[in-house]
């Protein structure tokens, strides 16, 4: 599941999010006012994940990407609409 969620990063190449940092307390600020759970400062994308009642965990990057999992399987819907998937036994893009 984090494979996903990293790949769904990695896909993206710079951040709406503009300038983010992690503070002293270890939590990661955007200069916009907003939080991100994750950053990655070589490319400026950041994240933020929510995990709804049925254990599915959507993500979301500040350039528009979304990212499905649950148990290590999911979907990947880029801004450009270009969707990949991962199941128990197959994956791909479309």
């Amino acid at each position: 599941m984090r494979m996903l969620v990293v790949l769904a990063c990695m896909m993206l190449s710079s951040g709406a999010f503009a300038e983010c940092t992690t503070n002293a307390r270890g939590a990661t600020v955007c200069n916009n006012g907003q939080t991100a759970e994750g950053y990655n400062p070589n490319t400026g994308n950041a994240f933020k994940a929510q995990k709804n009642q049925a254990g599915v965990r959507t993500t979301q990057t500040s350039k528009g990407g979304e990212a499905k999992t649950e148990n290590g399987k999911g979907v990947y819907k880029s801004p450009s609409g270009k969707k990949c998937y991962k199941g128990a036994n197959s994956q791909g893009c479309n």
